[in-house]
């Protein structure tokens, strides 16, 4: 049976019955970060701040807020706008006695002095920080990422040996965000932030979500398409683009990783042996026509020779490079360049 996946309430709810189940255990609060874990290169920690909570994928997407922020009349973005590529996420604890407001205003300060262009931001209830709060979502946010030993001890006499989850503590107590771009090395990272009491007033830490997004293309070869599915294309299409052909960046030598496809190649060059192909080389649009050329040309007639040496004849096959003049996909975003970097196989 498929349960339906339950509502932010129903998981803010499920947070807070986790912390109460933890809250008579007495536990030391964190000492050091996550093993492996570091701080974003463009952006480094609120001074004395432990990473507590760490997270890193190589291509995946996320929902960040657009301009309109959070919805009046819910808890959700009002405008989510879905953001693919690296994700990074980091959750810190700053040092005791440090307010949300200190922590922000320095996270805000600082991302401002390097460029950062606020998309959306919040700092009251009014301006929908507590509704941006569940829209965050912690419990989605939190999958897949490692924390630190320790817990979040009560620190006034009265919770004294009283302690409360470390994991995505974040709360709508003082909370605030920030959402916008910054540019870093020729693009622009996706970056929100979100600053608040760490669960309760009780602790008397402040917890700070950070998710970077760089956008890139989602990485490629990593499928290689089969004889079989060659086969149909070509005679459904009179072409068929091979993503599991794979050259270092301006070169023109197939990386080993190439074999696989290769011999799906070879396997319907075999049958029938008459078959005739093109090898077409594409590029993006990032460099010159000239140069472009001339690295689509060296890549297809690599792959021909990489087939001519795996038995096919020569006289069955032409290389033509034709840089970017026959694109699949918009040059504008990184996406759009990986799907144009291409070989092709062409009936003739």
């Amino acid at each position: 049976m498929r349960l339906a996946s339950p509502s932010p309430l129903t998981r803010h709810i499920l947070v807070l019955g986790l912390a109460l189940g933890a809250f008579t255990a007495q536990a030391a609060a964190p000492r050091s970060d996550v093993p492996g874990a570091k701080d974003h290169p463009v952006l480094q920690r609120f001074s004395g701040s432990l990473l507590v909570g760490y997270a890193q994928q190589d291509w995946e997407q996320r929902q960040f807020p657009d301009a309109k922020g959070a919805a009046k009349d819910d808890n959700r973005f009002a405008n989510p706008i879905t953001v693919e590529g690296k994700v990074t996420r980091l959750f810190y604890l700053a040092p005791l006695g440090k307010s949300p407001l200190e922590v922000f205003r320095n996270y805000q300060q600082a991302l401002q002095a390097a460029g950062f262009k606020t998309t959306w931001s919040c700092e009251t209830e009014a301006q929908g920080c507590a509704r941006a709060y569940f829209a965050l979502d912690g419990y989605e946010r939190a999958k897949g990422m490692r924390w630190a030993e320790g817990d979040l001890p009560g620190i006034d006499a009265e919770h004294k040996g009283s302690s409360w989850n470390l994991e995505m503590s974040l709360s709508f107590e003082q909370g605030r965000m920030l959402v916008g771009t910054l540019s870093s090395g020729g693009r622009s990272l996706q970056l929100l932030l979100y600053t608040s009491v760490a669960d309760n007033a009780h602790t008397g830490r402040t917890a700070t979500y950070i998710e970077i997004i760089e956008p890139r293309s989602m990485p490629i070869g990593q499928v290689t398409v089969d004889a079989k599915a060659l086969s149909q294309g070509l005679q459904a299409e009179g072409r068929i683009a091979l993503y599991g052909l794979l050259f270092d960046t301006g070169k023109t030598e197939l990386k080993p990783e190439s074999q696989a496809q290769l011999d799906q190649m070879v396997a319907v060059l075999r049958t029938p042996p008459t078959l005739k192909v093109l090898i077409v080389g594409h590029t993006d649009n990032v460099g010159t026509i000239d140069a472009n050329l001339a690295l689509s040309q060296g890549r297809a007639q690599a792959v021909l020779a990489a087939l001519v040496q795996k038995g096919i004849a020569a006289s069955r096959l032409q290389a033509r490079g034709i840089a970017s003049f026959a694109p699949l996909a918009s040059n504008a975003s990184e996406e759009g360049r990986g799907r144009n970097r291409r070989v092709e196989m062409v009936l003739q």
